[in-house]
């Protein structure tokens, strides 16, 4: 093995540290715990991030003046500490439909994915050929919808809608 630096947390190691077994607390280990058990400034680590994520205050220095933490201890925790919610539970698919070229059926699409509790992420269409036009969905499944080709199933039935194809999903 070569000595190339692999970044990790926002450090800088070696491959030896990691392979060679001396430096095991810079490997990525997830572990669910209780917020009732942990030191009181991971959570306001999150609530720091949360502020700053809906612009509720405008810089890191105000954002933990307001919830109470220095902002080392921000800066020290910001980049290994997510909530349950945002990390370990998004199921994000990423869907490919064909439609036809007609008023309506992308918004058709839109609220059929609105009523399925699914949080749209991003939405690409193409140009319409031969009648038909690609667009391409990433997409939270949230609610009711518990698997990906519930989800195909559901889109199906738009009218207007030529093809759902998954292309990722977790």
């Amino acid at each position: 093995m070569s000595n190339k630096d692999i970044p990790s947390c926002g450090k800088r190691l070696r491959e030896h540290d990691i392979f060679g077994g001396n430096c095991m607390e810079h490997r990525s280990q997830l572990i669910v715990v209780d917020a009732s058990v942990l030191p009181d400034v991971i959570s306001k680590v999150l609530e720091v991030k949360r502020l700053l994520a809906f612009r509720e205050e405008k810089s890191s220095a105000a954002a933990c003046k307001r919830v109470g933490i220095s902002r080392s201890a921000y800066y020290k925790y910001k980049d290994c500490v997510f909530s349950y919610e945002d990390k370990l539970t998004q199921r994000i698919i990423n869907l490919h439909l064909t439609l036809r070229d007609e008023a309506g059926v992308l918004s058709s699409v839109l609220s059929a994915l609105y009523g399925l509790d699914a949080n749209i992420l991003t939405v690409n269409q193409n140009i319409p050929i031969d009648g038909v036009a690609g667009v391409t969905f990433s997409v939270r499944l949230t609610g009711e919808v518990q698997a990906p080709h519930e989800l195909e199933e559901e889109l199906r039935k738009v009218e207007g809608v030529v093809e759902v194809k998954i292309l990722s999903g977790e």
